[in-house]
């Protein structure tokens, strides 16, 4: 990860297929095209690998989770339990649908805490959306078996996950809806790029129309489509869909890369006391985009982040001082910082976030370090950073 260190003659000669027929949007122009329709052949290639139903590519992961919550028709006055540590887009999307995010904590899988999910549940509740943060997943028998009982939608964001299984199943195919990102730090990228996938026809038909300003896509006449809802532009283009046409089926050849560097890494720390290793639920096989660990303290993590920074160890976050990633830093949500007026109902559902604490996740956060796998390292490369991680760490645990 990310799949651009990578870039080949196979990403170029999918890319100038498009252009020289000349047609750079997804839909339409049939004629000139010449044939190549390279979003679709991404979204059968993207069924055939994951044996799912339904996948619809769009214009990024944000606009795959955002697809996914409207396809499952969440909106105004309904709720969406979400983790604490996540990219901001988890709750930009939910806040898109005018619906309000329920941020709770997450465990020592550094997705979300049952209890705490549990706990969140109100009659307002309509969807569980688990994210899989940095290539494992969340509990998702507790989540199904919750979500089950009360009536939820599970909506998975794996937009960090692509390539990791839970039972044998790809990550995204467990849930209702499975939402992964295409961007440009993705195992695969599409430059910039993501897709829903699902097994419901119900919310195929939903996925499709909305994405495309609620066209029908009935017959071969753009024009003479109807419009049986509402709907956005959330299309991807044919230059983005080629990339990833191509990265795609490179997927086998980028996850062998990222478990052989991760291994190597993980294997350098393992004897170090007083390292541990985020839990991966029992039936899950991680992608091995991130190698995640645990230090003592939050002290010591943030020493070592400073160790390995001043000893060219790059792509290591440490982010409980993240401004992006955990709810420490997310003020413009807490303080509710928007362009233009926020609905009532989410104005009053946001009160929450001026007050609640998260001790449970700030334990596990604070200590966390999580490595970036790169794709492009020589196993020389991969040996001597492991190497110099072991070092730092035990330098900053003689040092106290």
């Amino acid at each position: 990860m990310p799949g651009f260190e990578l870039f080949g003659e196979a990403e170029r000669q999918e890319v100038q297929d498009v252009l020289d027929s000349g047609v750079l949007m997804r839909y339409g122009f049939d004629g000139l095209r010449q044939g190549h329709w390279k979003a679709k052949d991404l979204e059968h290639a993207i069924q055939n690998r994951f044996k799912i139903n339904h996948a619809q590519l769009v214009s990024s992961g944000t606009a795959a989770v955002s697809m996914a919550l409207a396809a499952a028709g969440i909106g105004a006055g309904d709720e969406v339990i979400m983790p604490s540590f996540t990219f901001v887009a988890s709750f930009e999307a939910i806040l898109m649908l005018g619906a309000t995010p329920i941020v709770v904590d997450i465990d020592d899988t550094l997705t979300l805490d049952i209890q705490s999910v549990k706990d969140a549940i109100t009659p307002k509740t309509k969807a569980i959306m688990p994210v899989h943060m940095c290539g494992s997943m969340a509990r998702l028998d507790d989540l199904k078996s919750i979500c089950v009982e009360h009536h939820l939608i599970l909506i998975e964001d794996a937009c960090q996950a692509i390539g990791g299984t839970y039972r044998g199943k790809a990550l995204g195919t467990l849930g209702d809806l499975g939402c992964f990102s295409f961007d440009f730090v993705k195992t695969v990228t599409c430059g910039e790029g993501g897709v829903v996938i699902t097994n419901s026809s119900k919310y195929a038909k939903h996925l499709d129309h909305f994405s495309d300003h609620g066209h029908d896509h009935m017959g071969s006449d753009r024009g003479a489509e109807t419009h049986p809802f509402l709907g956005y532009n959330f299309r991807i283009s044919e230059l983005n869909a080629a990339v990833g046409l191509a990265q795609f089926r490179r997927l086998d050849e980028f996850l062998a890369l990222q478990k052989k560097h991760y291994s190597i890494m993980r294997q350098a720390l393992e004897p170090i006391d007083g390292v541990t290793f985020r839990t991966v639920p029992k039936g899950g096989v991680e992608s091995y985009a991130f190698l995640n660990f645990f230090l003592n303290d939050l002290e010591s993590a943030r020493e070592v982040s400073n160790a390995f920074k001043e000893n060219g160890i790059d792509a290591c976050f440490h982010y409980y001082d993240n401004n992006w990633h955990y709810i420490r830093k997310w003020n413009h949500l807490k303080e509710q910082q928007s362009l233009y007026p926020l609905s009532d109902e989410v104005t009053k559902g946001l009160d929450y976030l001026r007050h609640k604490t998260f001790l449970k996740s700030d334990h596990y956060i604070g200590r966390n370090m999580s490595c970036l796998v790169k794709l492009s390292w020589t196993e020389t490369q991969v040996r001597e950073r492991a190497k110099t991680m072991a070092e730092c760490i035990k330098t900053v645990y003689f040092n106290r």
